[in-house]
């Protein structure tokens, strides 16, 4: 099982009050991983990423779509390894131009998987 089913499953089994739908798609290139709707009426979109240092690599695709789309957008990272202070961020899809240039170092929404989840819980 790859690192992002990983960090799926995780959130998934954190946040079983979300409706979750896992997109699998390749005639949308660059559409999130995951389709949220929550106890809110709302639909948003979660892209996992994981990393092993302070960089976070998107295609240009992934890129394209969160600036298409800045509005219930998330961007959640599992960082790996030894050296990760906070193993789980989540940004705002609006942001990811910033996130491409600064990585880890950009100032994140939230903070532990369970703030992130009490955060696309209300989303």
């Amino acid at each position: 099982m790859g690192e992002e089913q990983k960090l799926y499953k995780k959130l998934k089994e954190f946040t079983p009050q979300i409706i979750w739908n896992r997109v699998e798609n390749l005639s949308l290139p660059g559409m999130p991983d995951l389709l949220g709707y929550n106890n809110s009426g709302r639909f948003f979109t979660v892209e996992l990423k994981v990393t092993k240092g302070r960089k976070i690599r998107f295609s240009p695709h992934q890129i394209a779509w969160h600036v298409q789309h800045p509005n219930n957008t998330f961007i959640l990272v599992a960082a790996l390894g030894p050296r990760a202070v906070d193993r789980y961020q989540m940004f705002r899809g609006s942001r990811i131009m910033e996130l491409v240039a600064c990585g880890l170092k950009l100032e994140a929404l939230c903070l532990g998987l369970e703030a992130c989840c009490l955060e696309l819980s209300s989303a």
